[in-house]
């Protein structure tokens, strides 16, 4: 293998992670404005940098996309993104996805997000999704609303 050859050759998977803001009965998105994912919309989030927890990964690009804080983000999911160009495998990241009431900032575009902003739940219909996203949101809400029911009853012990 060359220098050059050497250059693109690329480790799969690559760890990601999301986090699902919810502000009462909105979501936070953000619609991607490069790459494969440009014009979808999907949860904040990005790359978790060496040495960093996924949590904090993705409260961290949640601030850098869209400028909102969140409160602690609890565990939902890890989601499998592949992509393919016929049979050779383009990417594949290993998403693990958070979610979190919102705390405070309103959303404005802002590293490789083209938009930002809460979605209300009854209207994430009209807008096109990343793949596999809807099904994340259900689960997120889900355990966020344990999450919230423990808390009101006293419990501190963790969500899933």
């Amino acid at each position: 293998m060359t220098g050059e050859e050497s250059a693109v050759v690329r480790t799969w998977p690559r760890p990601a992670a999301s986090l699902a803001v919810f502000r009462g009965n909105s979501l936070l998105l953000v619609a991607r404005g490069k790459g494969t994912f440009s014009g979808l919309w999907s949860l904040p989030g990005g790359h978790i940098e060496p040495g960093e927890r996924a949590a904090a990964a993705a409260l961290r690009e949640t601030l850098e996309e869209t400028g909102v804080t969140a409160d602690e983000a609890t565990l939902v999911d890890v989601h499998d993104v592949l992509l393919r160009d016929g049979t050779d495998l383009v990417a594949h990241y290993l998403i693990v996805v958070f979610c979190a009431d919102w705390r405070q900032g309103e959303p404005r575009a802002q590293g490789d997000a083209a938009s930002a902003r809460f979605v209300p739940l009854r209207e994430l219909e009209r807008y096109p999704l990343t793949e596999g996203l809807a099904p994340l949101i259900v689960r997120a809400r889900a355990v966020l609303r344990r999450r919230q029911r423990g808390r009101s009853r006293g419990s501190k012990g963790p969500a899933c």
